[in-house]
């Protein structure tokens, strides 16, 4: 059905809500790559206007318009009848009231998250400024456990990311250690393998469990290998705490990486059967990013934030321990500078937060990007005040295996000291035992940590 909108004496028409929704989306360059941006800052502003008088049971119809898809499928599986009944009669402006009241709590937010879809909370996204995003986000607490518990209020973990050019042993616990001396690592210490090869991706998990448990740190490792390298390495016995995969909002995305949904069941049963976490802790990884169906000629004619928390359907079927955008990481093409990078984290954070999903953010950018650290530091500062369950850091916010730039273990200071963010209880804790970041108390050096391992072969 069409939707209208007058301003300034022009009627704006959009034939359908897959194109309101795109033209409404704040302006990014993967949106005008593709043909679906407005036109300018006028028609936004009508979409926008025509998008908060969308009834939401609209969103219950026929977004997408693609037969056949398995996302789309599972979106309407997973939407929550009953849930949905308390905001079922609002239009989308009239939700993003409801949200922005402070009678509404994170409670109320956590009870309707399976009664959205993912478009809803797209459309509600498009006609919020920057605070709003933050303040809705700050009130939503999505809690995880392993062997540390993630996501608890007022609290930040971090991702450390020894990730290494040639997957050398040594050179990923140097760095991973030098993460761990800055208290960063309590969501995961999680390697991006330079290959995806089966004897690399065990050997990484060797190491990095060699790390884990010699210095008995409580968090989870991760190699980010495919997931069928992980059903390999899992059926070859190697110590795979958590699966990763990348995700993406359509099927045809989703093919483009590989996978399946009956691939991702086959992994989820395949990891929790190795009992390596306590009864009901969450075992699974994704990231996603804006740009990622657009790259591959599968979004649809949907636009890229959209197809983006289209996402995290997928990602919430499987009660992950961890979900974070990485979203600054496929370029200029998507999100061409810090402005729209900013804009797009915190949409993400957003978004996935109010899906029930533990949502992270990458903070990042490639080096071509119109954009620098200064960026960088808006963002992270913004994600923090928002209850960002946690962030990725690497040394010198210089990601030398990927060649992207990213958060420091510093970084990651600045905040838990400047906000107040600690990371999680058990993870502190260990911190204290080990003299780590106390005041007064001589911190390890880096030798003296790294003479107490003992990596696989050597």
């Amino acid at each position: 059905m069409p939707y209208h909108a007058d301003l300034n004496a022009t009627r704006y028409s959009f034939p359908s809500l897959k194109v309101l929704l795109a033209r409404a989306s704040p302006e990014r360059s993967g949106d005008v790559l593709a043909g679906l941006a407005a036109d300018g800052p006028l028609e936004r502003i009508a979409a926008q206007h025509a998008l908060a008088d969308v009834a939401l049971g609209d969103f219950l119809q026929d977004v997408l318009e693609v037969g056949g898809d398995s996302v789309t499928d599972l979106i309407m599986a997973q939407h929550d009848a009953a849930a949905f009944a308390p905001v079922a009669a609002l239009s989308v402006g009239a939700l993003r009231d409801w949200l922005l009241d402070p009678a509404t709590t994170g409670a109320d937010l956590a009870a309707l998250a399976p009664g959205l879809t993912p478009e809803m909370v797209a459309a509600v996204s498009k006609i919020m400024r920057a605070q709003d995003l933050i303040a809705v986000a700050a009130k939503v607490e999505v809690v995880t456990r392993f062997r540390s518990t993630i996501g608890l209020s007022g609290r930040m973990s971090t991702r450390n990311q020894p990730n290494h050019p040639t997957d050398d042993s040594r050179g990923i616990a140097l760095s991973a250690l030098d993460g761990l001396l800055m208290g960063a690592g309590d969501a995961v210490i999680g390697v991006n393998p330079a290959t995806d090869s089966l004897p690399d991706y065990i050997r990484i998990c060797e190491v990095l469990e060699a790390i884990r448990t010699q210095l008995d740190i409580p968090t989870q490792s991760c190699c980010l290998g495919h997931v069928t390298t992980a059903l390999a390495a899992m059926a070859a016995g190697a110590p795979v705490d958590l699966v990763f995969q990348s995700v993406a909002g359509s099927q045809k995305a989703n093919e483009g990486f590989g996978i399946t949904l009956a691939m991702l069941d086959e992994a989820a049963e395949a990891v929790a059967g190795l009992g390596r976490a306590p009864p009901g802790a969450h075992l699974m990884y994704f990231e996603t990013g804006q740009g990622a169906a657009l790259s591959a000629g599968a979004h649809h004619g949907m636009d890229q934030q959209t197809m983006e928390t289209r996402a995290y359907a997928v990602a919430r079927r499987y009660r992950p321990l961890l979900v974070n955008s990485v979203v600054g990481f496929i370029g200029p093409e998507y999100l061409a500078d810090g402005k729209q990078i900013i804009r797009a984290g915190l949409e993400d954070h957003f978004c996935g937060k109010l899906l029930g999903l533990p949502m992270g953010v990458d903070v990042c950018y490639t080096n071509h990007s119109f954009a620098d650290q200064e960026d960088m530091d808006i963002l992270l500062t913004a994600l923090a005040a928002a209850g960002v369950n946690f962030v990725i850091t690497v040394p010198g916010a210089d990601d030398i295996m990927l060649n992207y730039q990213s958060l420091s273990f510093h970084d990651a200071q600045f905040i838990r000291q400047t906000l107040g963010r600690p990371p999680a209880p058990e993870f502190a804790a260990w911190m204290v035992a080990n003299g780590i970041g106390v005041p007064g108390v001589s911190q390890p050096s880096l030798a003296a940590a790294l003479g107490r391992v003992r990596l696989p072969g050597s």
